[in-house]
């Protein structure tokens, strides 16, 4: 695994300034890492390692800044439970640990050096100092990983009956009566359609032509 200094060096290349959080999320995905068996998930390992983040903040990019794992390859799970958390999967091994930040670690700064006025550079020393185990809960966990989930091609493909778009890898949802459809079609979509989008120049050209 990379220093924790290069780390920061990349997360700063890739997203902008850093934040405490982030230094927080970076020490995070290194010892997600080291405790699933990953020694180089951008490497040798970056077959092996699945990621679930709970939050879609700042824990996502420091997951990718140090294991590599995206939403594209399907080797990053996003998990909307608005949660500083992450579950590391081996998926050769089946080892998985789930790690949260412990709400104390908030506190920790403030206790630690109370001496330094900027809050900011309280929270970025005391996370790079302090001990895992005063930022951290670690839990080993079982994570059942289906296939339809995996990374890799798309398993299977359907059409929903009702609103003619394909859907991937088992998302769709088979009624009593034979009938597939879409997860927004039978629970309804988190956008309100309005009318189809018709690309200005595309219909004045086909306007003209005629």
């Amino acid at each position: 695994m990379e220093p924790i200094d290069d780390l920061l060096e990349q997360h700063g290349k890739t997203h902008g300034n850093l934040c405490p959080g982030a230094l927080l999320a970076l020490r995070m995905a290194v010892l997600g890492c080291a405790l699933a068996g990953i020694e180089d998930p951008r490497g040798v390992d970056r077959n092996k390692l699945i990621v679930w983040v709970e939050i879609d903040r700042w824990l996502a990019d420091a997951v990718e800044v140090v294991t590599g794992a995206r939403l594209g390859k399907r080797t990053l799970k996003f998990l909307d439970y608005g949660k500083l958390a992450a579950t590391f999967l081996n998926a050769e091994t089946g080892v998985a640990v789930r790690i949260v930040a412990l709400e104390s670690s908030r506190r920790l700064a403030d206790l630690r050096h109370p001496e330094i006025e900027s809050k900011y550079a309280r929270q970025i020393r005391t996370y790079r100092e302090a001990a895992e185990e005063e930022l951290f809960e670690v839990v080993a966990v079982e994570v059942h990983l289906r296939e339809k989930d995996a990374p890799g091609h798309a398993r299977s493909r359907v059409i929903c009956r009702k609103c003619g778009e394909g859907v991937n890898d088992g998302r769709e949802v088979n009624l009593p009566d034979g009938i597939t459809l879409c997860r927004p079609c039978v629970y309804g979509p988190d956008y309100q359609p309005q009318q189809k989008f018709v690309n200005t120049k595309s219909h004045e050209r086909a306007t003209l032509s005629a």
